[in-house]
């Protein structure tokens, strides 16, 4: 499973892979350091070997990088997915406030569950 994340998300993304060693389902994550340029290559490789991709980032879900990414994904290897393509996302409302963005920022809890219904497509 192909887990594409970037900044704080990466963390989170740790610890959500250290808790599915239990189910033994094992992520190849995939640290997005820059945007501009973005590894394409890694990227496409990673989904042509593993057939599953969850993407995590803290941004709204609408118009964000992931779905930039979906996009490219199904451009250059749509055919190798056996599951459609997760998101893991801030939602599509204003940022709360400091004291209450852990409800929005996505977190171990939220990367488990969309990994898990990947691979159980």
């Amino acid at each position: 499973m192909t887990v594409v994340a970037w900044g704080a998300m990466v963390r989170e993304c740790l610890t959500a892979a250290e808790q599915l060693k239990a189910d033994k389902v094992d992520l190849e994550i995939i640290d997005l350091r820059t945007i501009s340029p973005i590894d394409t290559e890694t990227i496409v490789a990673s989904v042509r070997k593993t057939g599953r991709c969850v993407i995590v980032h803290e941004a709204p879900r609408t118009c964000g990088l992931g779905a930039e990414i979906i996009a490219l994904i199904n451009e250059k290897a749509l055919l190798s997915l056996q599951a459609p393509v997760e998101r893991v996302t801030g939602f599509d409302i204003p940022v709360p406030l400091p004291k209450t963005e852990h409800y929005y920022l996505p977190n171990p809890k939220r990367i488990v569950m969309a990994v898990k219904k990947v691979m159980s497509f």
